[in-house]
């Protein structure tokens, strides 16, 4: 049953065939929280939830503000567009020295112990490029606001939604 289902819903989804554009949204924001610089991504879980290490220990971070379909969820199906946003999480990431921001509203750990963060990578010019921002901007994460207080770049990427909505962007067109 678990697999009909899965297949139906990939099914649904339209591919990816066109080359990901990993050119970020915006390059002229900067972290407003403590960061943590130099560390490397390991692994993408999915598209919301990557593997750094750091001081050599492996930690589980879980991205603020964006939520993406599933795709490794116990007991649960594989969502429209989940493969994508991993695909896009994965191509942006893996292998990536990134920094990672924390949100003092939004404290250091989820209920799951994962490290609640927003990813910073570099751009091409060498500035920061907020991924949270690009992922929702690309239409492969919705934003999400997890508990009652509103996190740090909230209307950043709440703005980015809406115009990824608007435009028919990624999974807003696939799933919707």
């Amino acid at each position: 049953m678990i697999a009909a289902i899965t297949f139906l819903c990939v099914a649904g989804c339209s591919s990816q065939t066109a080359p990901m554009d990993l050119t970020p949204v915006r390059t002229d924001l900067s972290p407003r929280g403590v960061v943590v610089s130099g560390v490397m991504v390991e692994r993408v879980v999915d598209g919301d939830t990557i593997h750094v290490r750091i001081n050599g220990d492996d930690v589980t971070v879980r991205l603020i503000g964006i939520d993406t379909p599933e795709t490794v969820k116990p007991d649960f199906p594989v969502e429209c567009f989940g493969p994508e946003a991993s695909d896009f999480a994965k191509e942006a990431l893996t292998g990536q020295s990134v920094t990672l921001e924390l949100d003092a509203s939004q404290g250091n750990e989820d209920r799951y112990g994962r490290v609640l963060a927003y990813v910073w990578r570099e751009a091409p010019d060498g500035s920061l490029a907020l991924f949270n921002l690009d992922a929702v901007a690309g239409g492969y994460a919705r934003e999400r606001q997890y508990g009652s207080t509103p996190y740090e770049w909230k209307a950043e990427l709440a703005r980015a939604g809406q115009k990824a909505q608007d435009a028919g962007a990624g999974l807003w067109a696939a799933c919707e």
